[in-house]
């Protein structure tokens, strides 16, 4: 019998949080922290700066999105990201 499973979990929330961080939760129920300064510097990302776009963040198709052409894999953000506990200590993942 074959049945198809992702490799990685994928996300199914996203929180934005102060200084270019993401509260994110994933499939399997793991909550994570990934910071997306590092990513600033390339042209597409460097766009997050500007006009409240970070704050747009959204869920779609199983990974982060702002607009139709920017996006982080959801393989980067889980490998990534760092384990948090805020979503257990009444932080709440939408």
């Amino acid at each position: 019998m074959n049945s198809y499973k992702p490799l990685l979990p994928k996300v199914t929330k996203v929180q934005v949080l102060d200084d270019f961080e993401l509260l994110l939760e994933f499939t399997d129920g793991v909550v994570k922290r990934f910071d997306v300064k590092p990513y600033l510097h390339f042209p597409a990302f460097g766009r997050l700066k500007q006009g409240g776009l970070f704050a747009k963040a959204h869920v779609a198709n199983g990974t982060v999105v702002w607009d139709d052409r920017l996006d982080l894999a959801p393989e980067t953000l889980y490998l990534k990201g760092r384990d948090s506990v805020e979503v257990g200590a009444g932080q709440q993942v939408s």
